[in-house]
């Protein structure tokens, strides 16, 4: 099991939005506040970034910022410019013609997430992520994401969401690999013993695990492994175990008609009663008024 691609699978609800904006001077788009988190590949012109907190962020080409907890911001062509409302339906689709000629064009991205069943690995990450993009893989996606809008073609619109969806990886990943934290999960990821432990957790979340079995997994002793999970990871190994149960739980209950006693034998859980006991206790509801809701919000 893939961690990052699991967790973000499991947390991201719906299909990513994608749009592409061109500007000419002057310009401003104000992003609300909300569920969404947003990501956004500068591929011509400069820019800046205006967060709700902190100073502005002088955007180049090439460059890739993330946004991911929600908060307010803005683009503009300089940080005194007017902003207008970012507005779904009136930007410029993903797959639409471009004005190659545009001085500012920007690939927009939204993703949104379940912020109900936040995991620790997007809580840690800053208000805002800032990469030059010339960590290859990185560049690699730009180049194809800005290939792709220069020539739409058949099939772009299936392309670019594919490329919506690698290009918030390479940004996690970029970003991971260049902490140089002592802990959090940049070092989960660097870290062979606890990896094989997440993937324990995460490929077989059935399985009625103990932390004895996942130091054995890890190499390590009970305690040592208890330790070093509980100050990377922010949650002791069976707390996060039943973290990841009931956020694959609720996954199935917003997206599937799975019956309860299925989803409790996929999550570990002997019986129906046992799930709704620790679903109730995780979520504040029952699994079917949860189901219910997600159905009718």
């Amino acid at each position: 099991m893939d961690v990052l691609s699991d967790v973000l699978t499991a947390l991201r609800t719906g299909r990513p939005h994608a749009s592409h904006t061109q500007e000419q001077a002057p310009w401003g788009i104000r992003f609300p506040a909300g569920a969404g988190a947003g990501c956004h590949v500068l591929l011509k012109g400069s820019c800046w970034l205006l967060p709700a907190r902190g100073e502005p962020i002088r955007l180049s080409v090439g460059d890739v910022v993330f946004v991911p907890h929600g908060a307010g911001y803005a683009l503009a062509d300089h940080p005194d410019s007017p902003l207008t409302e970012f507005r779904f339906d009136t930007a410029v689709p993903a797959d639409a013609v471009t004005d190659q000629d545009a001085p500012i064009q920007l690939l927009c991205a939204a993703y949104y997430f379940d912020r109900s069943s936040s995991h620790p690995l997007l809580e840690e990450l800053p208000d805002v992520v800032h990469l030059s993009g010339r960590q290859p893989a990185l560049a690699a996606a730009i180049e194809l994401l800005a290939a792709e809008l220069s020539d739409p073609r058949a099939g772009t619109s299936a392309i670019l969401s594919g490329l919506v969806d690698m290009l918030l990886l390479f940004v996690l990943r970029a970003w991971f690999d260049d902490e140089r934290s002592t802990q959090g999960w940049a070092t989960v990821l660097a870290d062979p013993g606890l990896m094989a432990a997440l993937h324990g957790i995460h490929g077989t979340p059935e399985h009625p695990w103990t932390v004895a079995e996942l130091a054995g997994l890890s190499g390590m002793s009970r305690a040592t492994f208890a330790k070093r999970f509980n100050s990377a990871v922010g949650r002791t190994p069976l707390g996060y175990l039943t973290w990841w149960r009931m956020t694959l739980a609720a996954r199935r209950l917003h997206d599937s008609d799975a019956p309860l006693r299925a989803i409790a034998a996929r999550t570990g859980y002997g019986t129906e009663f046992a799930l709704a006991k620790a679903f109730k206790r995780a979520y504040g509801v029952a699994p079917g008024e949860y189901r219910r809701r997600r159905l009718t919000g």
